[in-house]
């Protein structure tokens, strides 16, 4: 088990939320600890949700205190109190918000019979959390949710490669073959997350608006590759192995597969910058012309029987289609960020 920035960024935001509550000499930091337990996996998200949590909360302690005036403090109305404001928080769309707003508002009731200041005390305890938990995000390991993505990308392709090298051959054992696929399927679902993290970021430099807009769209072009990859591996298991006289196109499909996945890392490095930006490492298509018009007399010999083994084929185009457009895409944006970066 290991400790991750968020868990150690939780426990740095909370020692600041009760550091600030003896500074300012409130009663007790445990509602400052509470709001301080809110650090976003990014700083546009650590943003978005303070400010969702400042309106939610200014607006659930205005509720409060008009209500307790109206109908003093009984279980009652603040049960009513805390109805209406998840009805607000929810017509808002500001969901996240909720649970913090409900303990300000507990809060702000509860204090009733201590006078008016103490209510606004505990509600100035929320603000202190929350801004200690906004400034430990900004300032310390800030998420670089690009970089995580890239990082991420590696580690998918990594596991995709193996297994598709592997996909005719059926070299692997089964529970290594079990456990990578499982491996890759969770990595998968994380780098959706981790683009999700990236799209949310804001450039505040108009001129990185366009650039940044370039990466996004490669960014999900890298997503889809591997995700047709993925397919490709499912495919192959449910159709190759069943299909009859699937050993006569063994080496044809291993080839393929082969060139395909030499292609994705070649076009990685090249984004990386590793390689030269006008380099191409395409597979040719002539071979895949020659194996789709071989699979095609295939099939029309015995339709029902072969079909199996076009949808392997179908599912190989596919990648290399995708992989091709990733190339395209990602010479478009070197291409285009060297002249940005010679006018400059």
């Amino acid at each position: 088990m290991t400790i991750g920035a968020r868990v150690l960024k939780t426990g740095l935001a909370v020692a600041l939320a009760i550091y600030l509550s003896e500074l300012l000499g409130f009663a007790s930091p445990i509602l400052s600890a509470i709001a301080a337990i809110s650090i976003q996996p990014s700083i546009s998200r650590s943003w978005e949700n303070i400010t969702d949590q400042l309106q939610t909360n200014v607006l659930g302690a205005a509720i409060a205190l008009a209500a307790i005036k109206l109908f003093g403090q009984t279980p009652i109305s603040v049960g009513l109190v805390c109805i209406i404001v998840i009805l607000i928080c929810l017509r808002l769309r500001m969901d996240s918000s909720i649970s913090l707003t409900l303990v300000t508002v507990v809060a702000v009731m509860e204090a009733d019979g201590e006078g008016w200041l103490v209510a606004l005390e505990r509600f100035y305890m929320v603000l202190a959390g929350m801004g200690a938990a906004f400034a430990v995000n900004l300032l310390v390991f800030p998420p670089r949710p690009r970089k995580q993505f890239t990082e991420q990308v590696h580690e998918a392709f990594g596991e995709l490669s193996l297994l598709l090298r592997m996909a005719i051959s059926d070299e692997l054992k089964e529970d290594v073959h079990r456990k990578e696929k499982e491996k890759l399927v969770g990595t998968l679902r994380k780098l959706e997350e981790r683009y999700k993290l990236f799209e949310d970021e804001r450039s505040l430099l108009p001129s990185r608006r366009q650039a940044r807009a370039r990466q996004l769209l490669v960014s999900k072009q890298l997503i889809k590759a591997l995700q047709q990859g993925a397919d490709l591996l499912d495919v192959v298991e449910e159709h190759y192995f069943s299909a009859p006289e699937a050993s006569k196109w063994a080496k044809q499909f291993d080839e393929q597969i082969e060139d395909l996945t030499k292609y994705h890392e070649q076009i990685l490095l090249k984004l990386e910058g590793k390689l030269k930006i006008k380099a191409s490492f395409e597979p040719e298509e002539e071979r895949e012309a020659r194996l789709a018009m071989q699979l095609t007399d295939y099939l029309i010999q015995d339709p029902d029987e072969r079909k199996r083994l076009i949808f392997v084929g179908s599912a190989i185009f596919e990648y290399a289609y995708h992989l091709r457009r990733l190339e395209k895409l990602a010479d478009q944006v070197m291409v285009r960020e060297a002249e940005e970066a010679a006018e400059a």
